[in-house]
């Protein structure tokens, strides 16, 4: 059973849809998340709620729920908290007390993930992630960029995705998932989104289409090169030493550690 710390690959399904939650989970997706928010129309919400399920997988099923303030807000909270899914995830995160009730109100055995998709919800995201029952943070990347006005670029949302990853690592959380690659069809810009974020320090990155998953799951495994060097690493004994040229210390073993524990999880 993969917990939530390890989530990495995690496949967004309408949660209007339920002849596709199986094949959802019959895909390399590490989690199902049932979406209530974007991708169901305002006219199908309360439709798309009645059909939750957790049944179709032993996989984790998430949630994610419509906004604080909407209208279908306390149903959507009302139906994860009986169905005993694994988390909820909170879009448009920016209030922490908003979010603290929110975590009290679905009680101790649902986790919650907070969607950070604007300048206040970044603004705010250190305070966020330090909350007990905030799980891990998610970026959402477009809404972000459409909240300030800038360009969905790597460069351009540099700073903000660090900031996320300091904020998760001051909470001491797991790193933060990253947002989704729009572009479903190109599998090559699905990895190179991935890799990148993984560079950075992120831990994981939503999907929108199965073909996305293996892509996903790829970036965020060490490569065979990266395990051997952390195995030879740790092989070499105590103090400062040489591996191929390379001065390892203390500092670089916990990162070989890292590298054997993503492979273990893997």
């Amino acid at each position: 059973m993969v917990s939530l710390e390890t989530i990495r690959a995690p496949l967004f399904v309408p949660a209007d849809r339920p002849e596709r939650f199986a094949k959802a989970a019959a895909s390399e997706a590490d989690a199902v998340i049932l979406d209530l928010e974007d991708a169901v129309a305002r006219a199908a919400k309360d439709t798309a709620r009645a059909m939750l399920r957790t049944d179709f997988t032993d996989k984790p099923v998430v949630v994610r729920v419509n906004a604080a303030g909407t209208p279908w807000h306390a149903g959507d909270i009302a139906a994860a908290r009986h169905l005993h899914v694994a988390a909820v995830i909170v879009p448009k995160a920016e209030d922490p007390m908003t979010l603290g009730a929110i975590c009290t109100g679905l009680g101790p055995g649902v986790a919650v993930m907070a969607l950070i998709e604007s300048g206040l919800g970044l603004a705010r995201a250190r305070e966020i992630a330090a909350l007990p029952g905030i799980a891990r943070l998610i970026f959402g990347s477009i809404d972000f960029c459409a909240d300030l006005g800038c360009e969905h670029r790597r460069e351009i949302l540099l700073p903000a995705r660090m900031e996320l990853v300091l904020a998760a690592r001051l909470a001491g959380k797991p790193a933060p998932i990253d947002g989704v690659t729009a572009q479903f069809g190109d599998p090559a810009e699905t990895y190179a989104d991935a890799n990148h974020a993984r560079a950075l320090g992120m831990s994981g990155k939503l999907c929108i289409h199965p073909r996305q998953v293996p892509q996903v799951r790829r970036a965020f495994a060490p490569s065979a090169a990266q395990t051997d060097w952390a195995r030879r690493v740790l092989a070499s004994g105590d103090g400062a030493v040489s591996v191929d040229g390379e001065m390892i210390d203390e500092p670089v073993r916990r990162r070989a550690r890292s590298i054997l524990a993503e492979t273990t999880e893997a």
